[in-house]
Order: structure tokens, then sequence, then C-alpha cells
């Protein structure tokens, strides 16, 4: 079987006709037989088509069964994080003629796009993406899981959180054996503070990653599940710090300089969110150290270090304003809309433009976080606006949020 359809892709490659192929040897008939592996055939025939083909028959059927287990390979070295093999790999799959055959083309595309979003070349991912979706309109069960899985990747990439989350619940994970996606689906949840969820999700990936031996993955689980625990008393509160902390140091062991900018980023929060600003502040400033400087990460943890700053009046306001202009320049020069928003906002409130604060947040904030599906920022912000109202008189915008916030809740 193996042997019909390497030799009819060297046929179509070398643009012969059955009947060219198949002369002073057998029919176009048999050929064609032979190509769909419908019939019985005689070495010595493929022997034949080989030596008009110019091929070694036997290395080519070695070469095929191999390049499926190396985009195997090279899928689980994408999702170990093992760059050097990953790009190893990649080297030697460009190398493989027979990654054209129409059996291996659709999953190496879908993995081409995966290698993208590895490196967070969204633009690249996106393109290979929506050329399949194009192409093809009803994949294999497991590329088609590995597809949706691909799209909640990027999704959360592009900040679009309900997306993410509504693709990543329709994957069948019987079809899919890839139990790393519980990982994307517990940062989904997370992210719509469905905190729950993101913990038994994040559990589920844990168990794989250990059994795999995918230590890095390891630290993204137990962050997740560090993140959704309630810390309430001071022990509680101290045994996360110490959590955190732990590891922080696994990441230094391991080199892995962007996982611990994440959880440095992490902890500040957890300070700021006891209203300490001086240790967030501090953590915010080592782990936008870590960042690069035009890249989503870095802006968010710049946001976080402003408000510290302004909530615990450790910088001045023209300073406050520099980091505000800073944040929205790269925000525009990397088009993220999020962020643009957020550091206007920052903007407003730092400048005391009360007016413009509000109304910008009711106009335009509001409704982004809404349709992104920003759950934690939309109750934050619309208790924010709730009060507001309530300051300035507006009793019926006020009732008006006031239902919305019932309902929510």
């Amino acid at each position: 079987m193996h042997e019909g359809r390497i030799i009819k892709f060297y046929r179509e490659k070398a643009n012969l006709t059955q009947q060219q192929l198949g002369n002073e040897i057998c029919s176009d008939t048999h050929v064609c037989k032979i190509e769909r592996g419908g019939t019985d055939y005689s070495q010595e025939i493929i022997m034949l088509f080989s030596i008009r083909l110019g091929i070694n028959i036997n290395e080519e059927v070695k070469r095929y069964k191999n390049i499926k287990k190396l985009l195997d390979r090279w899928h689980n070295a994408i999702i170990k994080q093992r760059y050097e093999e990953v790009e190893m790999i990649k080297n030697d799959l460009e190398k493989e003629q027979l990654l054209q055959m129409i059996e291996f083309q659709i999953l190496h595309y879908l993995l081409k796009a995966r290698y993208h979003l590895l490196y967070n070349n969204l633009k690249q991912a996106n393109i290979i993406i929506k050329s399949i979706q194009r192409k093809h309109k009803k994949l294999p069960p497991y590329e088609s899981n590995l597809l949706k899985h691909l799209l909640g990747i990027y999704y959360l990439s592009e900040k679009n959180m309900l997306k993410a989350v509504n693709i990543l619940t329709t994957i069948n994970s019987e079809e899919y054996n890839n139990p790393e996606y519980y990982l994307t689906l517990a940062t989904s949840y997370l992210a719509i503070n469905s905190k729950i969820k993101a913990y038994y999700y994040a559990e589920k990936s844990l168990q794989f990653f250990n059994k795999t031996n995918n230590f890095f993955k390891v630290i993204d689980a137990e962050m997740i599940m560090l993140m959704t625990r309630d810390k309430d008393r001071n022990s509680d509160f101290q045994s996360a710090i110490d959590q955190y902390k732990d590891l922080i140091h696994t990441c230094e062991l391991c080199h892995a300089p962007d996982k611990k900018a994440r959880l440095l980023h992490n902890l500040a929060f957890e300070h700021y969110s006891r209203q300490e600003y001086i240790h967030a502040s501090d953590y915010y400033q080592h782990s936008i150290a870590l960042k690069e400087k035009k890249s989503v990460a870095y802006l968010t943890s710049l946001e976080g270090y402003i408000l510290s700053c302004y909530k615990g009046d450790l910088l001045s306001k023209d300073e406050l304003e520099n980091l505000c202009h800073e944040g929205l320049s790269i925000s525009r020069e990397i088009n993220q809309s999020l962020n643009k928003v957020s550091f206007k906002l920052l903007l407003y409130l730092i400048t005391n433009k009360n007016n413009e604060y509000y109304r910008y947040l009711s106009t335009t904030a509001l409704p982004y976080f809404k349709k992104c599906g920003y759950v934690t920022l939309v109750q934050r912000y619309e208790k924010e606006l709730f009060n507001y109202y309530l300051r300035i008189g507006q009793s019926d915008m006020a009732l008006e949020l006031a239902d919305v916030l019932i309902n929510n809740s």
C-alpha cells in the first residue's frame, strides 16, 4: 500500500500519465489499482516502476514510514519547548520530498502553525490556519482537534478569551490524544475568572506533564493552580508566596527566564491585591527586566508597575505620565488593542481627568472588555462606574448598572 502511494507521488512529480508509466510493463488500469492499493502486485513490477522513475523504492518506503514519526517527534519537542530539538527536526523535515504527499501535508502545516505560535509569530500562524480552514472544510479527527487547539492558543495570544474558551471546549479528548490542551483550557478559564474550572483543568494537565517529565509545563500548571487558590488568611498567603519563590528558584535552575518573569508578575499581583504596593512595584520591576520591551508581556507588567506606584505614591506624576506614554507608544507600535485601552485609562486617571476617564470607561473600555470576555476587568470597572454614578447623582445610570451587577454575581 505504501509502495503504491509512493509510486503515484513520483509519477505525478515526473509529469507522467499512468499509461506512460505502465508502458511495456502493465496496463494503465493495473497502475491505477496499484496506486490506490486495490490489487496485489509483484515486486518485479514495482522495481520496474522504480527504475523508470529513478527512485530506490525500499529507501523511499523507509522514508515514508519515518515521516510520521518525525512529525510526532516535532510536535512533542514543541510541547516540551525543547527549542534546539525543534529547530533540528524542522530542518530535517524541510529536506523530505515526501512531505508533499497529501496524507502528511495537513498535519505538517498545522505543526508549522504550532511552531510559529511557540515563538509568538502570530501573523505567520494565522496565515497558515486560515489557509487550512479555506482549503479543507473537513479534516481527519486528530487534525480537526489540533486545529481547534491552535485556534485556542491563537485567541489567547490575541487576548480574545471568550473565543479561546468557546473553541477549546469543543475539542474531543478521545480523538485528540494530547492532554496538553488542558493547560490551554485552564489558562482560558482563568482569564475569564472561572477559577474552579481553571484549577480543575490545570490539575489534569499537571498529571500529564509529570508523567511525561515536561518540567517547563509543570511550572505553568502549578502557577495556574496557585493563582486560583483562595488566600484569605495570612498563613495561606505566606504559603502561596513561599510556593511562588520555590517555582521561581526552579525556573532559575532550568534556565527559564520567561517563566520566571511570569511568576514574578503574578507574585507582584498577589502583593498588589493586598495593597502592599512597595513589594508589588519591586516584583513588577524584576519581571519587566526579564521581558522583551516590544511585547504584550512587557506591557502587562508595566501597567501593574504604574498602578502600584500610583496607588503607593512611589513616583511623581510626571514620571507616571512618561511611563503611560511609553506604554501607549509600544501598544500602538505592536498593535495591541487591550493595552492601548488600558494605558489610555491609566493616563486619564493619573492626570486627574475624571470626566474624560469615566466617559472613555463607559463608551469604549467597558464595551471592549465585555466583547473580549475580560470578566475580571468588567466586574472591576462596572463597580467603579456604579460608585461614580452614585457620587454624581445619576441614580438612573447607577440602578441600571446595579441590575447588571446583581445578574452577574
